[in-house]
């Protein structure tokens, strides 16, 4: 335990009275980043801190040296401690005043990595390929983490629920960051030195929600936002109940009060004016962030033949709220389920040629946490009748939220800017790093353009908040989606893109991953090779090892005739592609007319040179232009691929996109 059993009770007072704001009664408190098994961050003066009754005496003993200071007028105290050298024996630390004392032990001290993002940075080991032959063989008692937990605030907040550091081991490697813990394996194994690993991130988060209020006000993308943000959950609510009407209804100032639910009963109700919407999973990711209440789906299904006369089931997947079913206009079922929903459908229901089938369903109950959305497989939808099979989730839906029933607005993570610096990140400034590993970006490839200056910011904020130009990392996208093309456009394209744009910032990396994804899985298993190649960026341009960090990337184009001549950096012993008959794909080329045509790509004298019979005069190539470019295939001899990219700058598909 980080203290003494009797200081329990009175620890938790104190994180009441500190969330409303107040300096706490007589107690001795020291912030919850700092506890047994932690590592501290060689080579730097160690920050540690916490609240104590104002202008009392605070001790810090720590590798024989005595450190005091007086807790200001404020209740909070902070001690500077002295530089220290790589250590990997078990350290004491006692914080102490005149009569409370805590002892942290195990201490290490070594380098402290923060891992930030969403949810392919908060993967677990346990779900790896490999996971069982990873955790039983995890034994790197020098490599320790700890997970900040997940908290929303509209302020800054001082400190985070109580959260243990754990030393790695079987026992506890599979609920490490996948990436984090991977990385940290290959650098702890170069440097020979512990490595602490903070993990702060959660799924599916925007970046804006991770920059402070304080720096979106400096931002042209992010400044009008910041000014008129929501100080609170109410205000919060308010804004969100308006999003959800221009959702469904176009704008936010529809009058919902206009609308007659009963008329949504009628054989001639036309429902055409719905929005379509796929009702499976969570409605949080399809545009209706946080919403928890009541809604309608309705679709067409066509009966031939005499169908309609037979008896029928209707099977329909899982939900555990409330859910009512209408057969052209007429209640057949409501109720509750807890399990597989299938309802007997007498016969005389259905009709012959055109039936209309409307749903009402609510938020779930169980898992709270799930929300709003149907469940299973899309094989779990479907209507039986007269030996028929008739899918019902191959398709949308038309949907509309029933404004006539209760509803709330959960508090979402990316309900406003902010919300998770303040949580999650601010508790936890000031205690010395050495860098930042971030995996993010799939949440933003709709803002693809914004984030050109949105990812830029955050690294600046972070920057700033810490007063340190630490060095930053973070991972490319990965495949993921439909394989498209430079004519059709790619979000996913343009977030890779303003992902290698910062690389104009100093001290940055990039980890390319697009030839280990999973086009039909935004979160691939493959975590070890993430971890590898941030290892590898960070071992080259950190640690100062003669190495590759990074596979090729794109340096200039020189146009000779009916061909593109591209030159890159990262070349190493030469490129190469990784086709077994060395031909080179994922090159696309055009002229003067914007029209891409799929190229033929050679590699010559370690450039690689493009064309097509169809365009005479080149103006611009482009590389794995794609949200899934599964066919890139241009390595270089560490075996890294290369970064996709584009050597024009027309106009993206993302453009005038912002956060809301």
């Amino acid at each position: 335990m980080k203290f003494n059993k009797i200081f329990e009770m009175k620890k938790y007072l104190f994180l009441i009275v500190l969330a409303m704001g107040q300096t706490a009664f007589g107690q001795l408190k020291v912030a919850n980043i700092f506890g047994d098994h932690m590592v501290l961050q060689r080579d730097k003066p160690i920050k540690v801190w916490g609240w104590n009754t104002a202008n009392e005496k605070v001790t810090i003993n720590f590798h024989e040296k005595n450190y005091s200071v007086l807790t200001s007028s404020a209740g909070r105290w902070e001690i500077e401690l002295s530089p220290e050298k790589t250590s990997k024996e078990g350290w004491l630390m006692q914080v102490s005043d005149s009569d409370e004392k805590f002892e942290f032990s195990d201490i290490l001290i070594g380098e402290v990595w923060l891992c930030s993002g969403q949810s392919n940075m908060e993967w677990k080991v346990n779900a790896v390929n490999n996971a069982e032959i990873e955790i039983a063989t995890a034994n790197y008692p020098l490599i320790r983490h700890i997970e900040i937990p997940k908290a929303t605030a509209f302020e800054p907040q001082k400190d985070f629920e109580d959260k243990e550091w754990q030393v790695c081991s079987p026992e506890t490697v599979g609920g490490f960051s996948a990436v984090g813990y991977f990385f940290a394996r290959k650098i702890s194994a170069e440097l020979g030195i512990p490595v602490g690993l903070v993990h702060s991130s959660w799924g599916g988060s925007h970046v804006e929600t991770w920059i402070s209020r304080e720096s979106m006000l400096t931002s042209d993308v992010l400044r009008d936002y910041a000014l008129t943000m929501p100080q609170n959950w109410k205000e919060s609510d308010r804004k969100m109940e308006k999003a959800t009407i221009k959702k469904f209804h176009g704008t936010k100032d529809f009058d919902i009060s206009s609308l007659n639910e009963e008329e949504y009963l009628s054989d001639s109700y036309d429902f055409s004016d719905w929005i379509k919407i796929s009702p499976m999973y969570q409605w949080d990711w399809k545009g209706v962030p946080s919403f928890r209440g009541t809604v309608y789906i309705q679709k067409d299904i066509k009966l031939d033949s005499d169908n309609h006369l037979a008896e029928s089931s209707l099977n329909f997947g899982y939900t555990s709220g409330d859910i009512a079913f209408y057969i052209n206009g007429k209640l057949v079922h409501h109720g509750y389920h807890k399990d597989k929903i299938v309802i007997d459908i007498p016969k005389g229901i259905w009709k012959k040629g055109i039936n209309s089938l409307l749903v009402k369903f609510s938020a779930n109950r169980e898992p709270k946490y799930t929300g709003l959305g149907l469940y299973g497989s899309s094989d779990d939808y479907s209507l039986e009748i007269s030996g028929k099979s008739i899918p019902l989730m191959k398709e949308e839906w038309y949907a509309r939220p029933s404004w006539d029933s209760e509803r709330t607005y959960a508090p979402w993570m990316n309900n406003e800017g902010a919300l998770l610096y303040n949580g999650m990140i601010a508790p936890i400034v000031g205690f010395e790093i050495k860098g930042a590993l971030w995996y993010q970006g799939e949440s933003n490839a709709g803002r693809a353009h914004d984030y050109r200056k949105s990812f830029p910011l955050l690294i600046k904020d972070w920057r700033k908040q810490w007063s340190s130009e630490f060095p930053f990392y973070w991972v490319q996208l990965s495949s993921y989606g439909p394989f498209n093309d430079s004519n059709s456009g790619s979000a996913w394209a343009e977030l890779r893109e303003a992902q290698s744009m910062t690389l104009a910032l100093p001290k940055t990396g990039e980890a390319v991953i697009i030839d280990i994804g999973n086009p039909k899985d935004i979160h691939p298993r493959n975590k070890q090779d993430v971890g590898l190649r941030l290892g590898l960026n960070v071992l080259e341009n950190t640690y100062g090892f003669n190495i590759l960090g990074s596979g090729p990337r794109y340096k200039s184009m020189r146009v000779k005739g009916n061909k593109a001549e591209l030159s890159f950096s990262y070349v190493g012993e030469g490129l190469k592609s990784s086709n077994k008959y060395g031909n080179l794909e994922g090159f696309e080329i055009a002229g003067a007319d914007q029209k891409f045509y799929f190229a033929k790509a050679e590699i010559v004298n370690d450039k690689v040179v493009v064309s097509h019979e169809a365009v005479k005069r080149p103006v611009a190539v482009r590389y794995g232009w794609s949200d899934s470019p599964i066919d890139a295939n241009l390595y270089n001899s560490e075996n890294l691929p290369a970064s996709p990219f584009r050597t024009d700058a027309w106009k993206g598909v993302t453009e005038g996109v912002h956060f809301e």
